[in-house]
């Protein structure tokens, strides 16, 4: 089973194999991007905790041989407690004293799930919950339930969360049914 860790401490985590980076929290995310990536530039208009999904599900799904054919049979569930929290502390702070609407940030949680599928193509099941901690018999049972569709073989799935720019841990899989 293909898995990633990222973690804002530096460490990469990729099938089992660790790699520490000099780079801590967002300046992690932006070096795996340059480095890994590259050919995504919406990826700096992304909150964090996009980011991190999207980084992550592109070191999870490189080199698939057929990646980027439309395929309806593979799913994005993500999970996780804070949402683009981050996000939005970052935007409450800016306006304080007067809210301008350019500052406006669109955020969602559901966003990173949609990236994720946008960019790979996929047409099935896409969702981002939201859960007071992390609850590995809920997200078992959640992930079972979306197999129960007998269009959906596959998941992209997993772990992320996002406290802050400097605090975030992304744990995903590519489970089959």
């Amino acid at each position: 089973m293909k898995s990633v860790k990222i973690y804002s401490d530096g460490r990469v985590i990729l099938d089992g194999r660790e790699n520490v980076f000099e780079e801590k929290g967002l300046s992690l995310l932006e070096h795996l991007y340059r480095k890994e990536v590259g050919d995504y530039p919406k990826f700096f208009k992304m909150d964090v905790l996009c980011k991190l999904g999207f980084i992550a599900s592109e070191l999870l799904l490189k080199g698939e041989s057929d990646r980027f054919t439309p395929r309806e049979d593979r799913a994005v569930l993500l999970f996780g407690t804070c949402g683009p929290l981050c996000n939005d502390r970052n935007y409450q702070a800016t306006v304080r004293d007067y809210p301008s609407p350019s500052l406006f940030v669109y955020t969602l949680a559901n966003i990173v799930t949609g990236e994720i599928a946008i960019r790979n193509k996929y047409k099935g099941e896409s969702s981002f919950f939201i859960l007071d901690a992390k609850d590995e018999d809920i997200i078992k049972n959640t992930i079972e339930e979306a197999f129960q569709d007998p269009v959906t073989q596959e998941a992209v799935t997993g772990w992320i969360d996002c406290r802050s720019e400097d605090d975030f841990e992304a744990e995903i899989e590519l489970m089959v049914k």
